[in-house]
């Protein structure tokens, strides 16, 4: 039991794990989904690998200092959006 793939239309698939690990670990995951998830990385190796990879990001991202963007690049970054959004504004 627990293992990826062991069939069963309630368990989850390891695509999914990663899908929802941004709601898992902020606790914006509801409890249904938290408690599918929690059973399958029990099981699942894998998974836990890949969380343990996810949480260290996390961990590691939190103690960088913020940075301002340089103005060049938020130019340059609000100037790519609006030419996505509205491919006939492009200069």
């Amino acid at each position: 039991m627990g293992e990826c793939g062991s069939g069963g239309p309630s368990e989850m698939e390891c695509r999914q794990i990663a899908e929802l690990l941004g709601d898992y670990f902020d606790g914006s995951l509801p409890s249904h989904l938290r408690d599918l998830l929690e059973w399958h990385i029990e099981g699942c190796q894998p998974c836990v690998a890949f969380i343990n990879t996810y949480r260290g990001t996390i961990a590691a991202t939190r103690r960088l200092p913020d940075a301002p963007m340089p103005v060049e690049l938020k130019k340059r970054l609000i100037a790519f959006v609006k030419s996505a959004r509205d491919p006939k504004q492009a200069h």
